[in-house]
């Protein structure tokens, strides 16, 4: 079931991005809509992350989550690697490696 709202949302939410900002198509928004309509995605993955991030005991479990480490460790990897694809490689490896060592 979670999966499958996950790519619900991800159809719906392209789906949305697709329309709006596809520049072949015949529907034309005004300038300052198409620029608020670029920060749909990260405003997204901060809703969908920060109770990942904060979890039952808010700021005071920060120093004990290995999301928290997770997602610095994440933050550094995209300032320092250019290459997407290999940033998220290592982020992801990086994550399973905090969990193993942590949890």
């Amino acid at each position: 079931m979670i999966w499958l709202l996950i790519f619900a949302l991800a159809g719906i939410v392209f789906f949305n991005r697709y329309l709006l900002l596809e520049p072949r198509l015949p529907i034309r928004l005004p300038i300052f809509i198409r620029q608020a309509l670029q920060y749909s995605a990260p405003c997204l993955l901060t809703a969908i992350c920060g109770p990942i991030l904060l979890g039952d005991s808010g700021l005071a479990g920060l120093a004990s989550n290995p999301y928290s480490y997770a997602a610095i460790f994440s933050i550094g990897c995209a300032l320092v690697i250019k290459n997407m694809l290999l940033s998220v490689l290592v982020s992801l490896a990086g994550f399973y490696a905090l969990l193993y060592l942590m949890g």
